[in-house]
């Protein structure tokens, strides 16, 4: 147990210095105009300095995209980072469920202007010399952006998700940039908005996809070197950070927690005992069956209409498949139940939102999120209680569910009854998924009760869910 300590201590000392390091030198302050929420990087040294704007794209958040304060911020620029509407902690809702709209499009470019203004405004930038960045949702923001306002001197628009923000005639000096493995269609973006002026480029970055473009060091110096082009040279010869250095330190703590569950399941006076499920592949059957209902149920249900972007959408979904689950579970002994053993609950959302919030993305609910949550959050649970039951705690069974439910989340996208978002964020879906499992399986092994392991792993999932999805209304 001791050892066991001893290396906790260390993850956490090594997570937070990872995290506490990441972007030395610069200065860093929050304010909020308007009612945009704003993270505002000063590099160290004195003079104008041109300033850059960076924005999130769909589910982000300004902390999302930290590392681009830190990268721009090395190399001598004014960094502005906001939340836009309906994300982080901007309480203004994005106008719809996928920012299609006009008024989402209007909503993301007042907030844009915003930030500019606040950018400009800032002592020790000069304000004729700004540049914008963006990926995905912000990229075309900022593009749009940028052709609006001949004034702003160059752009960086990272994964594109459409032309039309562009023509031959505007934005100039626009860099679009672009992961290997993404979409087809966002790679025609790049190149085809790219091709339309002498003063712009692609990238393409290799080995990365729709989200791990934004760690990838070569995103990073593409974009530097856009706008020390654009700015007339480097305003200094420092090295640029390791852009993942944040993601790291949250891996680590994520880590530290995992190992940390042992020592806290013996403190509250677990029993350790050996599951007694087994594989059936009637199970998977029936999990695959409950999964095809969900698809086409969730999208009859009412809960389509929470105001928190598809969320409803895979909440319905995920009640539906446990109470199929549920319905077709074998009867079964049910472990003693210790009121310590509740600690588990508080533990797993630590676990989540501390290394979610210091370094991925914004983790800390505001307004209506909070109520949003508990539905989430009951919607997984159900889910999970349904797994736990029908598998009897098995750990081959468990990710065999869990790969059902998200190959049907997949399939209902693809054929339309849920937003094509959600393929886009099925990678982190599945770790979400897989760390719950994670969780089931050492909390069987201490005979903690389904229904409370059920709860705990619920959190996992559903807590990243209701702080990164969109509000609307």
């Amino acid at each position: 147990m001791r050892r066991t300590l001893l290396l906790l201590l260390v993850l956490v000392a090594g997570g937070a210095w990872l995290i506490g390091g990441a972007g030395h030198g610069a200065r860093r302050e929050h304010v909020t105009t308007a009612g945009v929420p704003l993270d505002v990087v000063h590099p160290s040294g004195d003079g104008a300095r041109p300033g850059v704007v960076v924005a999130h794209g769909f589910s982000g958040s300004a902390r999302l995209m930290a590392p681009f304060g830190d990268t721009l911020a090395a190399r001598g620029y004014v960094v502005v980072l906001l939340d836009l509407s309906g994300h982080g902690a901007n309480r203004r809702p994005l106008p719809d469920q996928v920012a299609g709209t006009d008024a989402s499009t209007e909503a993301l470019q007042q907030d844009l202007g915003v930030a500019v203004a606040h950018l400009r405004s800032l002592p020790g930038v000069d304000p004729a010399r700004i540049a914008l960045v963006g990926h995905s949702m912000g990229a075309g923001a900022v593009t749009r952006y940028a052709a609006a306002h001949p004034d702003v001197t160059a752009t960086v628009a990272i994964s594109l998700p459409s032309a039309v923000v562009a023509s031959a005639e505007r934005p100039a000096r626009l860099l679009t940039v672009v992961g290997a493995l993404e979409f087809p269609g966002f790679r025609s973006v790049a190149t085809e908005v790219a091709a339309q002026r002498a003063d712009r480029a692609v990238r393409v970055v290799p080995g990365v996809e729709h989200i791990t473009v934004l760690y990838a060091p070569e995103t990073h110096r593409a974009t530097v070197d856009w706008l020390d082009q654009a700015f007339g040279g480097p305003l200094t010869g420092d090295a640029l950070p390791f852009p993942g250095r944040r993601l790291a330190g949250a891996a680590v703590l994520v880590l530290a927690f995992v190992l940390g569950l042992h020592p806290l399941l013996v403190l509250v006076g677990g029993t350790p005992v050996k599951p007694a499920g087994r594989f059936r592949l009637r199970t998977v059957a029936v999990a695959a069956a409950a999964t095809a209902a969900g698809a086409v149920a969730a999208w009859l249900l009412p809960t389509t209409r929470l105001p928190l972007a598809i969320a409803g959408y895979v909440a319905a979904y995920a009640t539906v498949i446990g109470a199929g689950l549920l319905a077709f579970a074998p009867r079964g002994e049910r472990p003693a139940f210790r009121p310590r053993m509740l600690l588990t609950i508080p533990y797993a959302v630590v676990a989540v939102a501390v290394p979610v919030h210091l370094g991925l993305t914004h983790a800390l609910p505001v307004g209506d999120r909070w109520w949003l949550l508990l539905i989430v959050w009951a919607a997984f649970a159900l889910f999970a209680f349904g797994a736990e039951r029908i598998a009897g705690g098995d750990p081959r069974t468990l990710p065999a569910i869990a790969a059902v439910f998200v190959a049907g989340l997949a399939g209902a996208a693809v054929t339309g009854l849920t937003h094509g978002f959600v393929v886009l964020v099925l990678v982190p879906l599945i770790g979400l998924l897989l760390w719950q499992v994670l969780w089931s399986v050492l909390l069987n092994r201490f005979a903690v009760p389904a229904w409370l392991i059920a709860l705990t792993g619920a959190a996992v999932v559903s807590w990243p869910l209701a702080v990164t999805l969109p509000v609307v209304g």
